[in-house]
């Protein structure tokens, strides 16, 4: 499996509650705090809910 770098680029403050626990399910906690996590579609899927949230980068 390919892995994906995440970034937190937004703020959480006066998003629904899903959208707060998605981001926490990924492992971000601040603004700018980064994970690298394996590209399973279940990632890819949870990426997707919050992608105005985030920044996402390929690692080769």
């Amino acid at each position: 499996m390919s892995k994906i770098k995440v970034t937190q680029i937004k703020s959480i403050i006066d998003r629904s509650e899903r959208q707060k626990r998605t981001i926490q399910a990924l492992g971000l906690k601040k603004i700018n705090a980064s994970v690298e996590v394996e590209a399973t579609p279940q990632i890819r899927g949870m990426v997707t809910k919050v992608n105005h949230l985030v920044k996402v980068e390929e690692i080769n």
